[in-house]
């Protein structure tokens, strides 16, 4: 029987999608969770499997091609219609149930039981995830919207314990949400009517070059940041001589083990420990309720430059793991991003970012915020200096900050005080290394 297959919800609003790659062929008979395309989304650009095993009966996309959730992509002859069995039964709904649900979803911590042999509602990062934990989907209780599958139902799978989602979701039912918020960013300009260009071709010659998918999702996301976000930017210079010294010592000795040792790492970890003491940059503004969501883990985004864009993975609880853990995962997360490879779950649910643009120069920069987040930290190339100490001028190592933040949930006052929290980690590496 032929089975539809649309563009699954990728969560996080994502209500569309452009067409990079084609990974199959009409006629060609595929396994379960083999490549079938490749999507650019507004966070990265992601490969979808399979849902399913038989033959692919119709492709209905083209690259450059930009798909709505629920659009089909793919339909597919099932094994017993590939090899000439019957046919489906009249009324026999044969959409993959990975298109969005038109039924209501289940109630958030309820989970949906086990299911049969069918194609299972989950992402290709938690299909990755089940394949590395052995984790059968079939078997795993589902949680998700719309039953879908999610990580901490995989996790809870592979351990034997119940899904986390109900302990996890707990929380955010005590906080009261707003009845209707508005989309944020629709439209994005509000405020601020462009008016019509003028006939440049009056002056010469011009080329029109359309803007890729990626390239539009940040022009819109940055116009939304600076359109809502009264941004205010506080600069300092930290002392990294000793930091660089200890960087520049262990390097090799931690390269061995597989793992390149940066600056970035140790940023990285001195913002984590200071948000723990100031969690207000922690956070996320929400206007229609009136409250301030501070948010109880710490997971940092990486400005990462890309041949696309811009592009910022996230790592997560980065105050709960070693700068030596720290520095190994930003190195994968930085070449998935770079090979194109990264998964949705790499990309959403940063607290807070960090850009550091000093490999490519540069005395400093305002960094725009990240939305929803309320503050970024920017930071340039490191210089070294003249420093009077101790009555005395000293050739020292200074890296110039950027921390732009939110001004309507902090004060300069309290933009400097977290800055300095920051500062004295990285001039003080013993307390990054928990000596």
């Amino acid at each position: 029987m032929a089975r539809d297959f649309r563009l699954p919800d990728l969560g996080e609003g994502l209500t569309e999608a452009e067409i990079v790659k084609v990974l199959v062929r009409e006629g060609d008979v595929i396994a379960e969770d083999a490549p079938l395309l490749e999507v650019e989304t507004d966070k990265a650009t992601v490969e979808i499997p399979s849902p399913m095993a038989g033959r692919v009966e119709k492709v209905h996309v083209e690259p450059n091609q930009t798909v709505k959730v629920g659009q089909v992509l793919v339909t597919f002859a099932d094994a017993s219609s590939a090899s000439g069995g019957a046919s489906a039964p009249p009324g026999l709904d044969t959409t993959l149930a990975w298109q969005p649900a038109p039924a209501r979803p289940s109630p958030r911590g309820s989970a949906t039981p086990p299911r049969g042999n069918g194609p299972v509602p989950a992402t290709p990062a938690t299909r990755r995830l089940a394949r590395e934990l052995g984790v059968d989907l079939h078997r795993v209780p589902a949680t998700g919207p719309g039953g879908r599958v999610t990580d901490d139902d995989v996790r809870a799978g592979a351990g034997g314990g119940a899904p986390a989602a109900t302990q996890a979701q707990a929380p955010r039912a005590a906080r009261a949400e707003p009845a209707a918020p508005a989309a944020p960013g629709k439209p994005l300009a509000t405020h601020v009517t462009e008016p019509p260009l003028p006939n440049f071709e009056q002056w010469g010659a011009v080329e029109r070059q359309p803007l890729s998918h990626l390239r539009r999702t940040i022009a819109e996301r940055m116009t939304l940041s600076a359109t809502v976000i009264p941004h205010v930017t506080h600069f300092d210079r930290a002392d990294i001589t000793e930091l660089d010294a200890i960087i520049q010592r262990n390097l090799e000795a931690v390269k061995a083990r597989g793992v390149t040792l940066t600056l970035t790492a140790f940023l990285l970890k001195a913002a984590a420990q200071a948000l723990g003491e100031h969690p207000t940059f922690n956070a996320t503004l929400d206007t229609a309720a009136g409250q301030l969501i501070v948010k109880r883990y710490v997971h940092l985004g990486v400005a990462v430059a890309t041949e696309r864009g811009l592009i910022v993975p996230v790592l997560r609880d980065v105050d709960k793991k070693s700068v030596l853990d720290v520095a190994r995962e930003l190195g994968a997360l930085a070449q998935r991003v770079r090979e194109g490879k990264a998964a949705l779950d790499d990309l959403r649910g940063g607290t807070f970012t960090i850009t550091n643009i000093g490999a490519l120069g540069g005395t400093g920069a305002i960094p725009i915020i990240n939305y929803p987040e309320v503050a970024i930290l920017g930071i340039a190339r490191a210089r070294q200096e003249p420093v009077v100490r101790e009555s005395r001028i000293e050739a020292r190592l200074l890296l110039p900050l950027s921390l732009t933040f939110d001004h309507r949930v902090a004060d300069g006052a309290d933009g400097a005080r977290f800055a300095s929290a920051i500062i004295r980690r990285l001039e003080r590496p013993e307390l990054l290394l928990g000596l």
